[in-house]
Formats: structure tokens, C-alpha cells, sequence
């Protein structure tokens, strides 16, 4: 297993919240006793007072060990007195165009904090119990910079909100409450609210978020990027018409991945929970999925994680997004839930292949594995609808069948 440890100031706030859903994963077994949790070549994300330790999968098909920098784990500014201080006002956009430190506070309407700096600075946005509501533009808009960070201050409370269809720059669509045409990181111990009648937080290359508490609303994707979404920590309680995350590139296939090495999650999503058209990696963490379809893309691979899932198409889909990469699912470890919904659904459905090599897997569905190529169950312990199984047994092959047995022709 390979390690690195990255250092904090200080501790990411910890979250209970999901305990309930939690506990929802922990399924009981025949004989009565709680599932334990089970790892398989995993990485796990431990969070002290002064640092925090990312023990990343050697089995990733990504390279993990250059996915966050010590800036962007540092959920505090060692020293804000040099600091520029800058207070919102009603009507009145703020333009930084130079690297530093930037202390915002205040409630303002019709409002955006602009970054348009060199293509080397570094910005960081602290945000201090700030409030903007936009009628059709960003709250925050990042034209350039090398990366730019948005670090809440502790136990604040700052509010985001766009209520309008959101105007073009130059034609190009700027359609996020937070929106990014470079590097931004998302950090701190205060909570952010974002209300978008559009996007929630986008960003054209890479989407970092490593701690804070966000609660996001919107009509589009909660949390959207071109290159990568990669999450170390954090909490976060989403409500997307489409996806919760989700990250794409065209113009890039080996790009628009999905990294989760810890946090805490609760989506509710019109269509896809967590969405990589690449890759998408779970390390860790805990999530409460409701959605069409809960962990998407063309390599999905679990190394660890508590996940619950309820789904109404598939639980867990691969399907060729991206043609540098095998369509399969891939599960190394972890605590899997994961409930369906009646009719033509499956709770894994791999559009290539299906390995099973370790975790605790429960399953409640009509139609528990659906596969076009091959699948191996070669360790773990999987039961679908209370019954332990020692093979997978492909849906589609199989005929008739009821809610207690696989069955039925498959899409």
C-alpha cells in the first residue's frame, strides 16, 4: 500500500450527521451478527489534529499520489494581517488581478468576485460569513490564475445564490454559482450554501475539495469539471436535477474522472449520484446515494467506503464513456448497500466486466448483476436478498425469477 501524508493546520470539523446512513449499511448477516467491514488493498483518510493521512489503493488506475498538495489540505491562512480586506457592496463587482491573500466579508446583491491575474498566481479567496445573491451571473468567476482557493474561516456561514438564467461571457457559458476556467480548491472549517438555477460549482480544468461543510441546490450538476473532481474530505448534502458530481472532457478521454478518498455524503440526484465518464475511484468515505443511477463511469473502481445506495435504473454502472479505459466495475473492499427499485434495474451493471475481489456487498433487487463480458467473484462476501451467493449469475442469461432470485431478460 502506498502512503503519503499530507499536513493540516488544523483538524477538519467532524460530521455526524450521517450516521443513520451509516448504520443503514452495516446489513445483518444470516446468523444475526453486523457485517464487518471489510478491506481489500484499500486507502482510508484519517483526520487528526495536525494532519491527515491519504494511504492511497496501489491498485489505481489513476496516479493518487500527486491528487492534493499541502496548500490545498491546509484548511486554515497562517497569517491574514498582510491580508487584503475586502467588504461586498450592492451593484458592485470586486476584480483581483494578483496573486495573495484576500479576506471577503459582507452581503451584496448582483455581485462577483472576479480573479483575472497572471497564469502563475496564486489566489486565495477567505470567506468570512459572506453573502451574495446574483440574479444572473457567478458569485465568484475565475478568468485566470494558476489556481485559486475559496477557504470558508471556522464555524462561518456563507451563502451563495444565483436565482436567473445565468448570460453568456463572450459565448462561452459561465453557468455556476461558483465558476472556474482554471484550478480551484474548495477548503475550511466554515459551511458554504449554494442555490444555483443552473450548475452549483464548475470548473474547466480541476475541482478540489479537501474540507468544509457544502450544501448545494441546483436545477444542473451540484459539483461539475472538465479534467477531475477530486474529493479528500469535507461534507457534503446535495440536491442536483442532474448529477451530484460530475466530471467530462470531450477533448481529453483520459481526463473527466472522479477521486473520493474520504468525506461525508448525502446526494439526491434526477439522474446520476456520482458521475466520472472516465474513471471514478472511491477510497473512502460515507454516502447516502438516491438516485437513477448511483456510481457511473466507464472504469468504476471501490477500493473502501461505507455506500448506500437507493436507485431506480442502476446502482452501479460501467459503460463506455471514454475509450481509453476497459468498461468494468471493480470492487477491492468496503461496505456496499445497495437497493433497487422494481422492474428493469440492476444493482451492478457492467456494460464490460464485473470483479468482485473483497468488501461486504448487500444487495436488494430483482436483477442483482448485469454483464456483457465476463465476472469473478474471487473474495468478499457478497448476499443478495438475504442469501449468501459463492458465483455471479448474469440477469440477462437467466428467465423468470422474482424479487428473492435473478431473472428476466436485460437491457
Amino acid at each position: 500500500m502506498n502512503g503519503t501524508k499530507l499536513y493540516q493546520k488544523l483538524a477538519i470539523v467532524p460530521i455526524v450527521a450521517l450516521g443513520l446512513a451509516v448504520a443503514g449499511c452495516n446489513k445483518q448477516a444470516d446468523n444475526g451478527t453486523i457485517a464487518p467491514t471489510t478491506t481489500a488493498n484499500t486507502s482510508t483518510t484519517t483526520t487528526t489534529e495536525k494532519n491527515t493521512t491519504l494511504n492511497y489503493s496501489k491498485n489505481s488506475p489513476l496516479d493518487t499520489s500527486n491528487m492534493f498538495t499541502q496548500t490545498d489540505l491546509t484548511q486554515t491562512v497562517d497569517n491574514t494581517t498582510n491580508a487584503k480586506k475586502i467588504t461586498l457592496e450592492d451593484g458592485k463587482d470586486v476584480t483581483i488581478d494578483a496573486a495573495g491573500t484576500y479576506v471577503i466579508t459582507g452581503t451584496a446583491k448582483n455581485s462577483t468576485v472576479i480573479v483575472n491575474a497572471s497564469a502563475d498566481a496564486e489566489v486565495h479567496l477567505v470567506f468570512d460569513n459572506v453573502s451574495i445573491t446574483n440574479t444572473n451571473k457567478p458569485t465568484v468567476y475565475a478568468v485566470n490564475a494558476k489556481n485559486v482557493y475559496v477557504t470558508t474561516t471556522q464555524n462561518s456561514t456563507n451563502n451563495l445564490k444565483v436565482t436567473g438564467e445565468f448570460t453568456e461571457d463572450d459565448g462561452n457559458e459561465i453557468n455556476a454559482v461558483i465558476f472556474a476556467k482554471t484550478n480551484i480548491t474548495l477548503n475550511g472549517l466554515g459551511t458554504l450554501n449554494i442555490d444555483s438555477s443552473a450548475n452549483g460549482v464548475a470548473s474547466n480544468s480541476d475541482l478540489k475539495i479537501t474540507g468544509g461543510i457544502y450544501n448545494v441546490n441546483t436545477i444542473k450538476h451540484g459539483l461539475k469539471a472538465l479534467n477531475s473532481i477530486r474529493v479528500a474530505d469535507g461534507t457534503f448534502n446535495i440536491n442536483a436535477t442532474k448529477d451530484g458530481f460530475h466530471s467530462e472532457n470531450e477533448d481529453d478521454l483520459t481526463t473527466g474522472y472522479v477521486y473520493i478518498a474520504g468525506g461525508n455524503f448525502t446526494i439526491n440526484s434526477e439522474d446520476d449520484g456520482i458521475q466520472g465518464t472516465s474513471i471514478t475511484e472511491i477510497d473512502g468515505g460515507t454516502f447516502a446515494i438516491n438516485a437513477v443511477e448511483g456510481i457511473e463511469g466507464t472504469y468504476v473502481q471501490i477500493n473502501d467506503g461505507t455506500i448506500k445506495i437507493y436507485a431506480t435504473d442502476d446502482g452501479i454502472n460501467a459503460s463506455e464513456k471514454a475509450t481509453n479505459y476497459d468498461v468494468q466495475i471493480e470492487i477491492n473492499g468496503g461496505n456496499l448497500d445497495i437497493t433497487m427499485a422494481e422492474g428493469d434495474t440492476d444493482a451492478l451493471d457492467a456494460n464490460g466486466t464485473l470483479t468482485i475481489n473483497g468488501g461486504y456487498i448487500y444487495i436488494t433487487a430483482q436483477f442483482a448483476f448485469d454483464f456483457d463480458l465476463t465476472a469473478s467473484l474471487n473474495g468478499g462476501t457478497v448476499i443478495v436478498n438475504g442469501t449468501q451467493v459463492t458465483s455471479i449469475t448474469n440477469s440477462m442469461m437467466e428467465g423468470g425469477g422474482g424479487p428473492g432470485g435473478f431473472g428476466g431478460p436485460q437491457h
